[in-house]
């Protein structure tokens, strides 16, 4: 038993949000480029895990507080739908900058076990990923729905589309840092998530 409507507009508005620049798919492109996409792998599972875990315990939180407190549900969901139009805002004011070089170029002597960790911190510690969770992952549980069915298909489909935007940065390479460094292409990326952001976030007020 799944919302499909739900998951239909999950699907795009996720794919455009993780393929926007970030220090994750920052680390698989400039790893591509220097380790090579094989190796990168290692990054990316480490990675995927802390997603995985962030998404996890957003999602049993979010069904907790719809079950026991329906009223700071709503609360929650307009400072959610808030947090959206903000981030939205914040994007389109963007002057297109990207920290391109936060991560080295020279390093290629590293293990897997070094990789799996870089990936999985890189995940986990980055607070503003939990808050995007905590706004983006709202209006998309459908309070009639099993939260048993439900979970498992969002995070599938959280894992699949960020693991196709870490194949694309890490593939990337050259090219797709040359796109970036151009400030108007990061510009057009940028305000083509923020509107995104803040169309969910008219709609989880309006809903």
């Amino acid at each position: 038993m799944l919302n499909w409507v739900l998951l239909s507009a999950f699907i795009p508005t996720f794919f455009l949000v993780s393929i926007t620049p970030g220090m994750c798919m920052t680390l698989a492109m400039s790893l591509g480029m220097t380790i090579g996409v094989k190796k990168s792998l290692w990054m990316m599972a480490g990675e995927l895990i802390g997603v995985a875990i962030a998404a996890i315990f957003t999602i049993m939180g979010i069904a907790a507080v719809m079950l026991k407190f329906p009223l700071l549900f709503t609360v929650f969901k307009f400072v959610g739908a808030a947090y959206l139009l903000f981030l939205g805002l914040q994007l389109w004011r963007s002057k297109g900058k990207l920290a391109l070089d936060d991560f080295s170029d020279n390093v290629t002597d590293i293990s897997r076990k070094s990789l799996v960790w870089q990936g999985f911190i890189t995940a986990v510690a980055n607070p503003k990923g939990w808050a995007f969770f905590i706004a983006l992952l709202p209006p998309f549980i459908a309070p009639d729905y099993p939260l048993m069915f439900q979970l498992p298909a969002l995070i599938v489909i959280i894992l699949i589309l960020e693991f196709l935007c870490l194949l694309i940065y890490a593939s990337g390479g050259k090219s797709l840092r040359l796109l970036l460094k151009n400030k108007n292409n990061v510009k057009l990326i940028n305000r083509i998530a923020g509107t995104l952001m803040m169309g969910v976030g008219v709609w989880l007020i309006a809903s």
